[in-house]
């Protein structure tokens, strides 16, 4: 069949992208794809890969290339995966694809990394790692605040949850970045036991000069966690799940405004900073008893 009795080009590309076998298996003949390249309606992108009618192609038509052109079950991923999902930033200068370990692409501009199993789905018609999968494959490259802010950002856009980041970190314990995305969503769950949060909280407070709080003293109608009355302040610890609702958030804010009214300062700490930052706890404490002193 010649390319005049083929379907339209146009109809047949994905982001304005078409290959060699999928123009062959669509009736196209050779002849036929060599006059669509010397009469311009394709331009060759890379071996086998055209664009269709223009050679300006939008971002999402070269993801989509680099990804037909290194075969089949690859997928664009790690920075350039970040970015298609609206996570991060493409890296600059060359474009990253996963591809099955057995496979063995090459193409100018592009970075690959052959794998033994990953997760692939679209995006915009783009072949692409799984949000969860990009978030782990980028964690060896970010600081823990970034991978933390990725892992929310997917949350928000509703592309991920944050416990299934972890169930993917776990479910491949081997995969590069997996078990530092497991430490870091592990620890924003931490939860102390109330004897060892006390343990740790109150030698802080002790050794930048406050005395020996009360715990679990009733102020204003609510238990605290602890309280120094002679200064007026409060501490309150707050052991993290993935996700505080809107109306855990709303009690919280309701009592520290109730402690606030009364006159009372309130300050609250994960129980992760108590356990593993304790030179951020000691400033805030030094500043905090510092200006009650001084009022």
């Amino acid at each position: 069949m010649g390319h005049q009795n083929g379907p339209k080009l146009e109809r047949i590309a994905h982001n304005r992208i078409v290959t060699r076998p999928r123009l062959l298996a669509l009736g196209y003949s050779p002849d036929a794809i060599k006059h669509a390249v010397h009469s311009g309606r394709l331009y060759p992108l890379w071996p086998g890969v055209y664009a269709v009618g223009t050679p300006e192609v939008t971002k999402l038509g070269i993801w989509t290339a680099a990804a037909y052109s290194c075969g089949a079950g690859a997928a664009i991923s790690h920075a350039d995966g970040t970015a298609l999902w609206g996570l991060g930033t493409a890296a600059s200068g060359c474009i990253e694809v996963s591809v099955p370990r057995n496979s063995h692409p090459r193409g100018k501009g592009i970075k690959v990394h052959r794998r033994h199993g990953f997760e692939v789905t679209t995006r915009h018609g783009v072949p692409v790692t799984t949000p969860a999968c990009t978030i782990i494959d980028m964690a060896p490259r970010l600081t823990r605040d970034r991978i933390e802010s990725m892992i929310g950002e997917a949350d928000v856009l509703g592309l991920v949850s944050p416990e299934a980041v972890r169930a993917a970190a776990g479910a491949h314990p081997h995969r590069p970045g997996a078990a530092r995305v497991t430490e870091i969503l592990d620890r924003r769950t931490f939860r102390l036991t109330r004897s060892k949060l006390e343990r740790l909280l109150i030698p802080i407070a002790v050794a930048v000069g406050y005395p020996i709080p009360l715990t679990r003293a009733s102020v204003n109608a609510y238990e605290v966690d602890f309280y120094w009355p002679d200064l007026g302040l409060i501490i309150e610890t707050d052991g993290l799940t993935y996700h505080r609702t809107a109306a855990q958030q709303a009690k919280d804010r309701i009592r520290d405004q109730v402690h606030t009214a009364a006159g009372l300062t309130v300050l609250r700490f994960t129980h992760e900073q108590v356990a593993y930052e304790r030179a951020h706890v000691e400033r805030i404490l030094a500043a905090t008893l510092a200006r009650l002193v001084r009022e």
